[in-house]
């Protein structure tokens, strides 16, 4: 199996973030971006994708958290498409449905160099203590626009905001796992009829 991995460093005025994901992994995840709610989304996401991911991510939160969760999903997005290549023998698509207690999400993502986000997840006022539940918003904006993914995300019922962000972040994980995900009857065969994505 070829080596599914990538380290990206990215360095700006109002975050320092330093990422390694390996598609192929457990779910073994080193998590630290100031920020408790989003370390634990993130740490739902390696688990339940089974990534081994660590992301070492300063910013400045005294201010807002907008610039290290949307420079996180940037920095995220972009170690997606590299580990990924050329997509040979990808599956390409993935969909899942998640439940979490009262609340059903559903996602679907296309990592077709499109970039497109589509994403209702309720309330854009909900909170989880201090964190604005809409930055999940900004974060798979930045995922979907650096990984190239087309991305829909859709809150079918629930109210609670903590599990609506955590049905998000764990069927995005489901989904993406079944897209990156390799199928041997594909060979080194790209899927599309393109002849390149």
């Amino acid at each position: 199996m070829k080596n599914r991995t990538a380290q990206i460093t990215r360095n700006t005025k109002e975050t320092q973030i330093s990422l390694e994901i390996n598609l192929d992994g457990s779910g073994a995840y080193d998590i630290d971006t100031g920020i408790p709610f989003f370390n634990h989304m993130l740490e739902l996401f390696a688990r339940h994708g089974l990534f081994d991911l660590k992301i070492k991510a300063a910013g400045d939160i005294e201010i807002d958290y907008h610039h290290t969760v949307e420079d996180v999903g940037i920095v995220l997005g972009q170690a997606v498409k590299q580990a990924v290549g050329n997509k040979a023998g990808m599956n390409r698509y993935g969909f899942f449905i998640l439940p979490m207690d009262e609340t059903l999400v559903r996602t679907a993502i296309d990592l077709c160099n499109r970039p497109y986000l589509v994403c209702e997840l309720g309330d854009s006022e909900a909170r989880v203590r201090d964190f604005n539940v809409s930055l999940l918003r900004e974060f798979f904006q930045a995922f979907a626009n650096e990984s190239g993914a087309n991305l829909h995300m859709k809150l079918e019922y629930g109210g609670e905001p903590h599990h609506i962000a955590e049905a998000a972040f764990k069927s995005f994980a489901k989904a993406l796992s079944m897209s990156t995900a390799l199928d041997p009857r594909r060979g080194d065969a790209l899927p599309t009829t393109k002849g390149s994505i």
